[in-house]
């Protein structure tokens, strides 16, 4: 498997003890060719800066080879790190940094999501067999196969059921996906995926119009909250539906403050099988660890019409439903008798007019993506309780 970095340290034989009140906010930018589109890397600050008021810290800039500040430290990486680099940079527990910590690569990718085809099918030497089985009434029906020969096998399998997804395991935003409804096409895109054999593709059972909600939970300082959200999609410039932003229901404290709320039965399958599948991670990988989680949950109907909901994938990074995520803290850190926000953030290609109170994450042209504008903003006149 491919490492999550290529580049050494950033800060060399760095090896603080005892982080967790922190005095700086840096940045840590894991792969400069991932997540490094300038919209990203301009929202990534904005937040940061955020993150660093939350606490009452000062925002340093991004990690460096430059001598640090003295005093403690707070990370924001950009991306999902393994483990060992993250305790070499200094991270020691979830007061340390924004984001989560993995002991392998595949784990913070789509592929762990699902079992391989069979006893024979290739796999990376760190997979962990037991998880799959662990999560399996979380999930769509799917596959994950790190050969094309086996993910033909498995694709063919899953169309016998209806159409199927094929997901690379690292594209975000629903990006670089296709359904296929026959072995022809099954073949064809399978042969376009790239790297394979080292990361890794999903096979899911596709839904039609399914909705996607979101379920997660953040720790900053000693803020916790837990929400969840319904995602929004919208056109890109090039006509594709993309992410569009999220609506949250955000309450203080972990997910059990959740299901104390008056629920929908299927927004509370949505909710349980989101903490079966965190739980699951937890127990099956140690050293992990997460301040930020999110993970999206679809529920729709096949082609058959057979109902399903399964988590799709996690989220342990800043996200797409961070700037909402933010939003929410700041109105429970600045009104302690508050116990539910309602907070949501936006992605709009092309003009747009802002909301009262929006607050703006970034506004521009991007080179690759266009005009862009990203925000947030709460609803003030949610009840409290």
């Amino acid at each position: 498997m491919k490492s999550l970095q290529n580049a050494a340290s950033p800060f060399e034989a760095m090896n603080t003890p005892g982080l967790g009140q922190a005095g700086y906010v840096m940045e840590w930018v894991i792969d400069p060719a991932h997540y490094c589109a300038a919209h990203e890397r301009i929202t990534r600050r904005a937040l940061a800066e955020r993150i660093a008021a939350l606490q009452g810290m000062q925002y340093f800039g991004a990690v460096s080879r430059r001598p640090p500040p003295r005093g403690p430290l707070y990370f924001i990486p950009s991306d999902t790190v393994e483990s060992h680099r993250a305790q070499a940079i200094g991270i020691r527990s979830e007061q340390d940094f924004f984001g989560g910590a993995v002991p392998f690569p595949y784990v913070a990718t789509k592929a762990i999501s699902h079992p391989l085809h069979d006893a024979q099918a290739e796999r990376p030497h760190e997979w962990v067999e037991s998880f799959a089985p662990r999560v399996a009434r979380c999930v769509l029906p799917g596959t994950t196969a790190f050969s094309e020969a086996d993910a033909r096998r498995a694709g063919r399998d899953l169309l016998r059921g209806g159409d199927v997804r094929i997901k690379p395991v690292r594209a975000t935003g629903g990006n670089g996906q296709t359904v296929v409804q026959d072995d022809a096409s099954l073949d064809d895109t399978l042969a376009r995926v790239p790297d394979i054999a080292s990361e890794g593709v999903v096979l899911e059972r596709n839904l039609r119009a399914p909705r996607t909600l979101s379920i997660g939970q953040v720790k900053v300082g000693p803020l916790t909250m837990s929400y969840y959200g319904l995602q929004r999609t919208t056109q890109n410039h090039r006509g594709e539906w993309v992410y569009g932003g999220s609506d949250l229901t955000a309450v203080r404290g972990p997910f059990d403050a959740l299901t104390r709320l008056a629920l929908k039965p299927s927004l509370r399958l949505a909710i349980d099988q989101a903490a079966v599948f965190h739980a699951a991670v937890v127990e099956s990988f140690p050293g992990f660890l997460a301040s930020r989680i999110n993970y999206d949950v679809a529920q729709g109907q096949d082609r058959s019409g057979l109902r399903h909901s399964g988590v799709l994938e996690q989220s342990w990074r800043v996200g797409g439903a961070t700037g909402a995520e933010v939003a929410a803290l700041e109105v429970f850190k600045s009104q302690p008798e508050r116990s539910l926000v309602r907070a949501s953030c936006f992605e709009v290609f092309g003009e747009t007019e802002l909301p009262p109170g929006a607050c703006v994450n970034y506004s521009g042209d991007d080179p690759e993506v266009g005009r862009l504008t990203k925000y947030s903003f709460v609803d003030a006149h949610v009840d409290t309780a």
